[in-house]
């Protein structure tokens, strides 16, 4: 028998969710979670974008059309109440929405924080490569896969059922695991 404090836990258990949003709303998206107090993370990254008459910098989107929120049960159907938000990632053959690990969540978040070169999204599935530790630089402490890439080496952090975060990165500021 389940009891009354056993489903408050299981309620009250934040967990990461990745909602797809109407193209080109992600950012009003994320303001009217803040707004309703819904803890959420758009993946964005500022460039230099060069016109014929200027530059500008702006926040580019990493992944069109998605957002990640960290909720509970009740958080859950909230943040489907926001008009511009369409439902939840679920995987094939499931119907509960499929949950980001929060090590991955973190690591993607640090290494778009760190970076100083530009953060890529792959969602093709990337051959795995050695497991890596970096060792030199912004993301030093950063775990993940050396890949290469267009003969150039990267760094890779997988998010389950999504694809891949890359940055290009020397080989010389990371070190074999294991």
């Amino acid at each position: 028998m389940i009891d009354s404090v056993t489903m408050e836990q299981e309620k009250s258990e934040r967990r990461w969710l990745a909602a797809y949003v109407k193209m080109h709303h992600e950012k009003k998206v994320r303001d009217r979670l803040n707004d309703m107090g819904v803890e959420s993370f758009l993946p964005l990254q500022t460039e230099v974008r060069q016109w014929s008459d200027r530059k500008k910098t702006v926040e580019r989107v990493l992944i069109s059309m998605m957002i990640f929120v960290k909720v509970d049960r009740e958080e859950q159907l909230r943040v489907l109440q926001v008009p511009a938000v369409l439902r939840y990632m679920v995987l094939r053959g499931e119907r509960a929405p499929a949950e980001i690990p929060a090590k991955q969540m973190d690591r993607f978040r640090f290494m778009l924080d760190y970076s100083e070169g530009s953060v890529n999204f792959n969602t093709g599935d990337l051959q795995p490569g050695e497991q890596v530790l970096v060792i030199k630089g912004a993301l030093e402490g950063l775990t993940g896969e050396l890949i290469s890439i267009d003969g150039k080496s990267s760094i890779a952090i997988r998010i389950e059922r999504l694809g891949c975060a890359t940055v290009e990165m020397s080989a010389g500021m990371v070190e074999k695991i294991g």
